[in-house]
């Protein structure tokens, strides 16, 4: 049941205790006066249920622009780290013994997927701690996982509640699930669901079957394209060092520093770096499955070059030999790391595929950047 979310995850995640068994940390979406204890009282919590393993928060399946905009904020990395749920169990519509149970991660953009897909069926959903990582990064990092499953089977009194002894596990978070130990912890089976959250009311209605369609996993133009303000947004901090290296070489020359070079040709360097940016982290990435090669960074690069000859073409005619070297080096090497970053969020690559790539292409990264600065100063003198 993926949710488009990159799998590159902030360096420091919240790291609080969220077991039910004590007061919750400050959630995205705030608190409100009538918090029943170990839950918050969500705005998309609109009743709580009597059962015999306790009061159980009901959830809506409708999104609002609340909702809306904070997935909008996820995609440009705002908040990022803050955006998690009390896990825990839950429920939708009026779920009974019979009534399906759904794992998913913490991750509020996983949870929204979730409940908004299974809008007229009655289940209930058991919410684990991730970190407030999505579900297929949070099982490469462990998080997702059968510990964590197993405990809150156990902390939610989960067997007082179904009779049917399964859980609808998504089927992005198998590699951190082992089920024999779920079963043999809980008693619980575990049945993995479709990728998408979308086709889990299909999933339901066929028994719990799932079709070739349902276990296929999809990188579209669209996914794709979803995941570039991530791309972006983990760009800021290596485009500010960027700008201020540029702007300060820029006014080296014959004169040793003039401000006037530093802003004019710190400024051409700069946009030449930002068309790299965009080149590896925008483009790249849509048009991933059309550009030849095998490695991301190659396919960076070889943008970088296309998009350099545009910018010797309209913008730094008359640029100089060392000039034009330096420029199509530069912005192909900016365009090819950004582009090699992708491959976090890609399900075209595998963990040791990147880490293989990763050395092959910094090297030759770094070089090539280092032989761009040197011919760039040179054309100052």
């Amino acid at each position: 049941m993926p949710d488009s979310e990159n799998c590159c995850q902030p360096k420091e995640v919240q790291q609080n205790d969220y077991r039910t068994d004590k007061q919750p940390a400050q959630p995205c979406c705030g608190h409100s006066p009538d918090e029943k204890p170990g839950f918050a009282r969500y705005p998309f919590v609109t009743d709580w249920l009597n059962t015999a393993a306790g009061s159980v928060p009901l959830v809506s399946t409708r999104l609002v622009h609340r909702d809306h905009l904070g997935h909008w904020a996820m995609r440009w990395g705002i908040g990022r780290s803050r955006y998690q749920i009390t896990p825990g169990l839950y429920a939708v519509g009026q779920p009974d013994p019979l009534s399906p149970v759904l794992v998913s991660a913490n991750y509020k953009l996983s949870f929204d997927c979730l409940r908004s897909a299974i809008s007229g069926i009655s289940a209930w959903i058991l919410v684990i701690d991730t970190r407030g990582v999505n579900v297929w990064c949070a099982a490469g990092k462990g998080t997702f996982g059968t510990e964590e499953i197993i405990y809150r089977c156990q902390t939610s009194q989960l067997e007082k509640l179904v009779s049917h002894k399964t859980l609808i596990v998504p089927q992005l978070g198998a590699p951190g699930v082992a089920a024999h130990k779920v079963k043999q912890a809980t008693g619980f089976s575990v049945s993995y669901g479709p990728v998408r959250a979308a086709d889990i009311p299909e999933f339901i209605a066929a028994d719990m079957q799932a079709t070739v369609k349902m276990r296929r996993v999809t990188f579209s133009t669209r996914e794709r394209f979803i995941l570039t303000p991530v791309e972006l947004t983990g760009m800021r901090k290596p485009v500010l060092y960027m700008a201020v290296a540029l702007l300060l070489l820029g006014g080296i020359g014959e004169d040793y520093f003039s401000f006037n070079a530093a802003w004019s040709r710190g400024l051409a360097a700069l946009l030449a770096g930002l068309t790299g940016v965009l080149s590896g982290a925008v483009i790249m990435p849509i048009l991933l499955p059309w550009i030849p090669g095998r490695l991301f960074s190659a396919k960076g690069a070889l943008l970088g070059i296309i998009f350099s000859t545009v910018l010797i073409l309209t913008l730094y005619r008359g640029t100089s030999l060392p000039g034009l070297a330096a420029l199509y080096l530069f912005v192909s090497t900016v365009s090819s790391y950004t582009a090699m970053n992708f491959t976090g969020s890609s399900t075209f690559t595998s963990p040791s595929g990147v880490e293989k790539e990763m050395r092959i292409s910094i090297p030759l990264q770094a070089g090539a950047l280092l032989t761009a600065g040197v011919l760039w100063l040179t054309t100052a003198f």
